[in-house]
């Protein structure tokens, strides 16, 4: 079972990656066809296709004309021809030369008292609240009707008032969530053609996540992420704030050593620096850092900040303490390895390479990408956390779930990146997205910002080339 919300995403990826749209549509109203054929005796019967402008509509258009042959159909058409909304819906709804079409409500509920069956493609996915009208008129006459009723992916107005209650629904790619045999009768899954692969790749459609703030907000309302990393390291900290603030986090405060703080806020007037105590973390910084994190809104943790003993255990000491969403990389890795039940009933992401992978788990990741993915589906779940694998392919678990991410290239190679994809999910967390969320929408971005600064820099990029293209991502993909 799906979300509406991951059918459009899928959607939307299967577009990017080169599936026709207008080819899903037609697979899509095959099946519905073939199920009125099979399920309901359609030949030689009076079929009623109730369409609404949208791409549900579409499917819609394709049975009708599919069924045109045997069975006396008729297009109901929610609005006039004039407003179907999509280029694919308006494709299919041209190609009804030799079916009966009927618009608005006028005539809509004589029509279905005339049928033996009713097609609903009205709605698609993601209906709620009150329905507007024609179509919550159209779903009441359909109800009304006493007619056996098909509908196209889900019942249309399913999670809304009023709602279509059918005999049967054909699904299509995977049932949606909230569907039931009471409110959406017999259900049938269709495939329809979209790749398996295509299915578990990370795509543009993820930024159908990303929260876009609302024009009224002030500064702090969209996320602020403490920060804490270096001491041994100074970039490593200025690269993850770097990648929070490429991703729309409203503030960066750095909780850093004083042997690193002064450097640290002098990359860049943005950063919001707190000197801890000394030249490296220490226990005496813990509460210091508690205080800081009471104000962000999620931590991201690890970073440059060296695997001392003292250092690994003040990692832990805060982790186990923090109830808000935390990124920890890095260092934070290892000393999390040493004592994985910090982790317990935490909102956390790891962002692991093979070697941290294994401090954090004792196992040794295969080389074949299935059977890596499987290990880190394994990990996830029995850490309860989200794992972004990070590699030539990425991969994103959060032990229920699993994508992989082919953004990037072997530029990236270069110090800091993992630094600025570390900054990247926690300006995601702190802004509210979930961990599996921001984890895969924080590998994708990543990567094609470094995709990015490929085209111009080559093998010469620098973890800062990829930290400034951040912003160009969402450019290009937040509408």
């Amino acid at each position: 079972m799906i979300s509406a919300t991951e059918m459009r995403i899928i959607d939307r990826n299967a577009q990017h990656f080169g599936v026709s749209i207008l080819d899903l549509m037609e697979n899509a109203g095959k099946a519905v066809a073939d199920a009125a054929r099979q399920d309901f005796a359609a030949a030689g019967k009076k079929v009623l296709v109730a369409c609404g402008t949208g791409n549900n509509g579409g499917d819609g258009f394709v049975a009708a004309r599919l069924l045109a042959g045997e069975a006396h159909v008729t297009v109901l058409l929610a609005r006039s021809s004039d407003q179907v909304a999509t280029a694919e819906a308006r494709t299919n709804f041209a190609r009804l030369k030799d079916v009966r079409v009927i618009e608005g409500l006028d005539r809509s509920e004589g029509a279905m008292a005339d049928a033996d069956l009713i097609i609903d493609a009205l709605l698609g996915i993601g209906a709620t609240g009150e329905l507007r009208e024609p179509y919550a008129t159209l779903i009441r006459e359909m109800n009304a009707s006493g007619k056996p009723i098909l509908s196209v992916d889900v019942p249309s107005g399913l999670g809304a008032t009023p709602a279509a209650k059918p005999t049967a629904t054909v699904a299509m790619f995977d049932a949606k969530e909230g569907m039931t045999p009471a409110n959406s009768g017999t259900i049938r899954i269709a495939d329809i053609g979209i790749p398996a692969q295509v299915a578990r790749t990370i795509g543009p459609g993820e930024f159908l996540l990303f929260p876009r703030p609302k024009a009224e907000s002030h500064k702090g309302q969209n996320g602020s992420l403490l920060i804490v990393s270096g001491g041994p390291f100074t970039g490593a900290p200025a690269l993850v704030a770097m990648g929070a603030l490429g991703m729309g986090a409203d503030l960066v405060h750095i909780a850093t050593p004083a042997l690193a703080a002064q450097i640290v806020a002098s990359y860049s007037p943005n950063f919001i620096v707190h000197p801890l105590v000394g030249h490296r973390l220490l226990r005496e910084d813990v509460e210091l850092i508690l205080e800081l994190a009471a104000k962000a809104d999620a931590l991201a943790i690890g970073p440059g900040l060296g695997d001392s003993p003292g250092t690994l255990e003040s990692v832990r000491t805060v982790i186990k303490a923090v109830d808000k969403p935390i990124v920890f990389d890095a260092d934070a890795i290892r000393s999390v390895g040493q004592d994985t039940t910090v982790l317990t009933k935490k909102r956390a992401v790891a962002t692991p390479h093979a070697r941290e992978f294994a401090a954090l788990t004792g196992k040794t990741l295969p080389d074949a990408l299935e059977d890596r993915a499987k290990m880190v589906q394994e990990a996830a779940k029995a850490l309860g956390i989200t794992i972004l694998l990070k590699g030539h392919v990425d991969v994103v678990s959060d032990g229920a779930r699993t994508k992989l991410n082919y953004t990037g290239n072997a530029g990236m190679t270069v110090g800091g990146t993992g630094d600025v994809l570390c900054g990247a999910v926690g300006g995601l967390l702190c802004k509210g997205v979930g961990p599996y969320d921001a984890a895969r929408l924080g590998a994708f971005s990543n990567g094609y910002a470094g995709d990015l600064a490929f085209k111009v820099k080559s093998y010469g990029l620098t973890a800062t080339d990829v930290a400034d293209n951040l912003g160009r991502v969402l450019a290009e993909f937040v509408d």
